[in-house]
């Protein structure tokens, strides 16, 4: 006979917290005979079941529990799946009839009330790809090489991500390997304490068993120097009361709330504090804004005082430009420009102060489509390495070098911190996980020794109702005696097991 009780909670517990291989080897440990440890071959020369009956402790009326025969009225129906399924067809058939109607009536629709066609846009979002399309629309010595270049880089961060993404998994691994030996260290000790708890418990509820059977038989323990009682109760042991022994185990630990609530407190005053020096150093930053407007007015006054009829041209894009950027107001644009003469000036500062205040811009006219069906292309990129293909086309320009290494270096650092971060949170969240385990295991242990209890208690008071029932009908004092030492002999040795 193969014994699996895999449903205590102690067991429960090594099985959760075990290998693979671990939770193989426990299982099959489990296989033994424990029949024979409970039933023992007596000649009977008188062939009847009396001294059996005395020695398993058998009540001659004892009925089954009532819910042996309840039975289960609950009736199963098909019903929800087949209204399930004929409601999908029934939606698929009302799409088939609403697609045939349209059909029907675009025939005859007005052309006045027919809704427009839609425009077939392609937007290319990937920078690998606008590269590409680069190199095939324009195929020149410069989209060559950014193209490459951009796919250069497109490797470069595709097997740093890989490495860094092992790493970290590595990392986590062995981070891991050692909570989880910490959590099985702490687990000994744990296991410990309910196996002590539950032996202790049987100790003691032999000695009190003993005891008491004991008056019925009119038998003192203390003066017997042999006998079945002697035998199965141990020396010296002490009669604890039943919450001392349901609290062999350590006290639960204190939650640490006081310090989850004071890390809180010092986050959110970190926060509130790290804001307004932020606020600080942007209103510092107001003085560079300034100096920098200054600096550009500078150069607005030295241009207009430069200026010539051969210039004029090149003049007015620069001061468009400048105006643009220190975005000077309508009456400081006349006054700088009052040193001119040029015949459309007015028509330049009105231009200029329309665009200056204006809220918004007008999309590029590639961003739209015809009325035609046919695709249009246009590219709207949001990645790092659209400021590489901009340097390496124009590589004389050191703001499209400035802005390469700057998006590039904050994207590396940006993706390594999260990394990090991320490493850190899952090993530090495994980590308390693997503190609320072993908690939760310690906190158990009192409800496990009371659930042990109860069904000892479950198991053996039938037992001891028998035996006084029997003591009350007369019954002869040694065949009380057999009943009281295998009543002792089930306390010892019968479920639950302390071994599980």
């Amino acid at each position: 006979m193969t014994i699996r009780p895999l449903h205590d909670a102690e067991t429960i517990r090594q099985q959760r917290n075990l290998t693979n291989s671990q939770k193989r080897a426990n299982t099959e440990t489990r296989e033994g005979v424990l029949v024979n440890n409970f039933i023992k071959d007596k000649d009977c020369p008188e062939c009847n079941l009396n001294d059996t009956m005395d020695t398993l402790v058998i009540s001659k009326n004892t009925s089954m529990p009532e819910q042996l025969y309840k039975k289960d009225k609950r009736q199963k129906s098909l019903i929800p799946i087949s209204a399930l399924t004929l409601g999908v067809m029934g939606v698929i058939a009302g799409i088939a009839a609403l697609v045939h109607h349209t059909s029907k009536i675009n025939l005859t629709m007005d052309n006045l009330k027919r809704i427009p066609p839609t425009v077939r846009n392609v937007a290319i979002n990937d920078e690998k790809i606008q590269a590409l399309y680069r190199i095939v629309e324009c195929p020149n010595y410069k989209t060559v090489q950014a193209g490459v270049g951009v796919f250069t880089l497109t490797a470069m961060a595709f097997m740093g991500k890989t490495f860094f993404d092992g790493f970290k998994d590595v990392w986590v691994r062995k981070k891991e390997a050692d909570i989880q030996k910490n959590l099985q260290e702490k687990l000994i000790g744990i296991e410990t304490q309910s196996f002590a708890g539950k032996i202790q418990i049987t100790r003691s509820m032999l000695s009190q068993k003993a005891i008491e059977l004991s008056k019925y038989l009119n038998y003192e323990p203390k003066h017997t120097h042999h006998g079945t009682f002697k035998s199965l109760m141990f020396k010296g042991i002490s009669h604890p009361e039943p919450e001392k022994i349901l609290r062999c185990a350590q006290n639960d630990p204190r939650r640490e709330g006081s310090n989850y609530i004071l890390l809180g407190l010092s986050t959110i005053a970190g926060i509130i504090g790290l804001s307004f020096l932020s606020l600080k150093l942007l209103t510092r930053s107001k003085g560079h804004i300034e100096k920098f407007i200054k600096e550009t007015n500078n150069e607005i006054t030295k241009v207009v005082k430069n200026s010539t009829e051969q210039t004029k041209k090149q003049d007015m894009a620069n001061l468009e430009n400048l105006f643009k950027t220190a975005e000077t107001k309508e009456n400081a644009i006349r006054e700088f420009l009052k040193p001119l003469n040029w015949n459309d000036k007015e028509e330049f500062i009105k231009r200029l102060t329309r665009e200056i205040n204006k809220s918004t811009v007008d999309a590029n006219i590639y961003c739209g489509g015809g009325t035609t069906p046919k695709p249009t292309f246009y590219s709207h990129v949001d990645d790092y390495r659209a400021f590489l293909y901009n340097y390496l086309l124009d590589t004389d320009n050191k703001q499209f070098r400035a802005l390469f290494l700057g998006t590039t270096g904050l994207t590396a650092i940006s993706y390594g911190g999260k990394l990090a971060g991320d490493a850190i949170k899952e090993v530090q969240v495994k980590k308390l996980n693997a503190d609320t385990e072993a908690e939760l295991q310690q906190r158990l242990v009192s409800t496990e020794l009371k659930n042990f209890k109860s069904k000892k208690d479950a198991a053996i008071q039938p037992l001891m109702d028998e035996f006084y029932k029997q003591a009350r009908e007369g019954k002869p004092k040694e065949e009380l005696k057999v009943m009281a030492e295998n009543i002792l002999f089930e306390i010892k040795n019968g479920p639950p097991f302390v071994y599980s």
